[in-house]
């Protein structure tokens, strides 16, 4: 079978600024909550790699961006790091950081890559952490400042912006599960977070909309469709919805129809959790919502209804109104501990064109992590990864038939273009169309992959 993209599809992968700048003496970037947890707790990190190690293309991105062309990219998205910009996140502006940013953008236009700069990749500067974070209306406040500082010194080339990437998973890290600073377990601050974090997107996209640039605004979102156990099971669909509730619509919702998923706050006013807030910041959500969706897709979640009696916190969570179900025909990948199911992408597409008015969107993420690629190293020191070549295909075709059912879809980006470090994992996963060996000055080599990818972005298809 032929699989044939439309013309101008975006192809290409995703980064962060986070996750790949790295750092260097006298940069003058501040730091960030990643920055300083290594620092308080670096066993926390696989191998105690930490954020400053990261892949260098603070001072190799020519080389990066030639390595992007050469994989067929005709577009690619990072982000902005909020610390290296305004270091105390609020304040003076790091003019090292422009210069930085400037001549990464032009180069990426030079080389015919289209830049989309997302502003929040998990990277809150530490001085607004001790503020409280996204628990903080000044945070908020800090960064519309910072956004509008972007869209100025950036946004007469840089067409395509997001306000935040994944925004669930601060608030599953950060304040239910433990993954991400500052590491609590209390679900009313969680909502807090939550809402303060697409108040912040409404803010921003109403500042650039009244800026009139030429572009578009949107939002990075994970979607993990949640499959009932059983969908003739009253008890598993309900549970199934709610788990979509917590972990979809509840920024799906406010980022496109401007309004919060009803039996989420009819949930949260039982428990007596609903956030702090005004009708004026209602209003806000209500009329500045996306023009763009980007759809983070790896894994689906199966839902039954609650049978467990462990609780993870004395007080409420999410996990008190469903249990995970481990579906027995489930394909892994073994690495990651993830299920690969192709067709979830597929279902996330058509909800988004049956139940979100068909918005203009793309796939901003998709990929699979591998320990020790190394193993698969040829005798010209490349990685077959043709596990990853089959993953990206079986992922495709189901954007294809996406794509001839009438949904609006863009483009693919891959997670991610070189091996990247991720978070607490480090580089334990590796995820990229391009190596980097940590043991050789971090030299950059093609896997398979990567050359593939050429193939299909040249042939728009497979």
């Amino acid at each position: 079978m032929n699989y044939e993209f439309p013309q101008n599809f975006w192809w290409g992968s995703a980064i962060s600024g986070p996750q790949t700048e790295g750092r260097i003496a006298g940069d003058g970037k501040g730091d960030s909550i990643w920055d300083h947890w290594y620092r308080e707790q670096p066993d926390l990190f696989f191998d105690q790699v930490g954020p400053s190690e990261t892949s260098e293309v603070y001072t190799r991105y020519k080389e990066d961006i030639a390595l992007m062309k050469a994989t067929g990219h005709n577009s690619m998205r990072t982000s902005i790091q909020w610390s290296r910009l305004i270091p105390d996140g609020i304040g003076p502006v790091n003019q090292q950081a422009v210069d930085f940013y400037n001549n990464y953008i032009d180069e990426l236009i030079a080389n015919d890559i289209e830049p989309f700069m997302n502003l929040f990749h998990f990277d809150m500067p530490f001085a607004l952490q001790e503020k409280g974070g996204w628990e903080s209306k000044e945070v908020v406040e800090a960064y519309v400042t910072y956004a509008k500082t972007c869209f100025e010194l950036f946004g007469d080339r840089v067409k395509k912006w997001f306000t935040h990437n994944e925004p669930i998973v601060p608030v599953e890290g950060g304040y239910l599960y433990q993954f991400h600073y500052p590491a609590v377990v209390d679900m009313k601050r969680a909502v807090q977070v939550a809402y303060h974090e697409s108040l912040a997107s409404a803010k921003a996209i109403k500042v650039y909309h009244e800026m009139n640039l030429d572009g578009e605004i949107g939002i990075i979102l994970n979607l993990t469709p949640s499959y009932p156990r059983d969908a003739n099971d009253p008890e598993d669909v309900k549970a199934a919805q709610l788990a979509d509730a917590f972990f979809n619509r509840s920024f799906l919702d406010p980022a496109i129809k401007g309004t919060f998923p009803e039996d989420l706050v009819d949930l949260l006013k039982h428990l007596d959790y609903l956030p702090d807030y005004t009708d004026e910041e209602l209003a806000i959500i209500k009329e500045n919502t996306i023009d763009l969706l980007g759809i983070n897709y790896y894994q689906p979640r199966r839902i039954q209804k609650k049978e467990s009696t462990e609780r993870l916190s004395d007080k409420p969570m999410p996990d008190d109104y469903f249990d995970n179900y481990i579906w027995p025909d489930r394909k892994m990948n073994p690495y990651r501990g993830w299920e690969i199911y192709e067709k979830g992408i597929y279902d996330c597409l058509i909800n988004v064109r049956d139940n979100y008015g068909n918005i203009a969107c793309y796939i901003s993420e998709n990929g699979m992590g591998v320990e020790d690629e190394q193993r698969f190293k040829n005798a010209d020191g490349v990685i077959e990864d043709d596990y990853r070549i089959d993953f990206i295909k079986g992922h495709l075709q189901y954007v294809h038939q996406a794509l001839q059912e009438g949904v609006n879809v863009k483009g693919y980006h891959m997670w991610t273009c070189m091996d990247n470090w991720s978070w607490m994992n480090a580089y334990k996963n590796r995820y990229g169309f391009v190596s980097v060996d940590l043991e050789d000055n971090k030299k950059r080599t093609i896997k398979k992959s990567g050359h593939w990818f050429k193939e299909v972005t040249t042939n728009n298809g497979f």
